[in-house]
């Protein structure tokens, strides 16, 4: 590990436990006059959005005033995700109702992305909406770092991901495609433990100015552009403890692999990939049937260059 890595882990990898509590962090929040943001992408997600939700009016805006605006962002889901949101007091948009005008493709980036236009924090705070066994430090701990340092600017959640009862095993792609990639790429990114983690906290000043991939390779790619546009002093991440949730299938995480490495390309050459498609296979009653699959390759621009967003800031 370079030494500035090493040096940067000393001063800008923090425990939840060791940072000012929830209402310390309400207390600065409400002297600098800065709002915070939560936006939960949500896809089929009935099971676990409303305690989450739940949980965050609770302790972060009825306990202490720290949460200012609590979105979920619904990108076509088709259990009760929405209602049970609602119900348990978040505001829910529909992803196709943001930015009419440009038609949603599919993914997670895309969700990130649009909430910006239905948002008004300086500081959005993103939090996956399948997480089991929620707890509000996932929130308070990467959020507090925004609002006691001016310097940082984006703080990532870091945390143990134990795969059913075997702990340390989740986060596969992270091991095997991330880690490797940021390694040898970017190794002043070397220092962060969940680098594809869904919980993370930025200023919208630096939100604005980046360029979204609209699929899986949106965590990768907000990273890598924040360390080329604020430099690595203003990142940060904090360890919130243990994070349960759903897994996806070995399918499913070869999708996500190939977008991540997608990703990763376009910013090491700016330039296409030759094939961006990724054909796997599955048994079937005559032997293994191919199945191919595109790759995300599309990504929205700096939300800055967005005519609606630059008019709804002016306003």
């Amino acid at each position: 590990m370079l030494e500035e890595v090493e040096r940067w882990l000393t001063r800008r990898s923090w425990s939840a436990a060791d940072r000012p509590s929830a209402s310390a962090q309400a207390a600065a929040h409400g002297a600098r006059g800065t709002g915070v943001s939560v936006v939960l992408p949500a896809l089929n997600e009935a099971e676990t959005v409303g305690d989450i939700v739940a949980t965050i009016r609770r302790e972060l805006m009825g306990k202490v005033p720290l949460v200012d605006e609590l979105v979920v962002i619904d990108s076509g889901s088709t259990d009760a995700t929405a209602e049970v949101a609602r119900r348990a007091g978040a505001r829910v948009v529909h992803r196709d109702s943001i930015l009419p005008r440009l038609p949603a493709v599919p993914g997670k980036g895309e969700v990130l992305w649009r909430s910006l236009l239905v948002t008004g924090g300086d500081i959005l705070c993103f939090i996956d909406a399948d997480l089991k066994d929620f707890s509000a430090d996932f929130v308070s701990g990467i959020v507090g770092p925004l609002l006691d340092d001016p310097e940082v600017q984006f703080v990532k959640a870091m945390y143990d991901r134990p795969l059913g009862e075997v702990a340390g095993q989740g986060g596969r792609v992270t091991e095997l495609v991330a880690r490797p990639l940021l390694n040898l790429h970017w190794p002043l990114l070397a220092g962060f433990v969940q680098p594809l983690g869904g919980e993370y906290a930025v200023r919208r000043s630096l939100l604005e100015r980046l360029p979204f991939p609209v699929g899986y390779g949106v965590e990768l790619g907000l990273l890598v552009d924040a360390l080329h546009t604020v430099g690595l002093d203003a990142l940060a991440q904090v360890d919130v403890g243990v994070r349960v949730h759903r897994h996806q299938d070995g399918q499913a995480l070869g999708r996500m692999a190939a977008a991540i490495y997608r990703t990763a390309q376009v910013r090491l050459s700016r330039g296409h990939l030759v094939r961006p498609s990724l054909t796997q296979f599955e048994r079937g009653a005559a032997g293994f049937v191919p199945r191919t699959h595109p790759v995300d390759t599309q990504e929205r621009p700096p939300m800055l260059e967005i005519e609606e967003y630059v008019a709804r800031r002016a306003a």
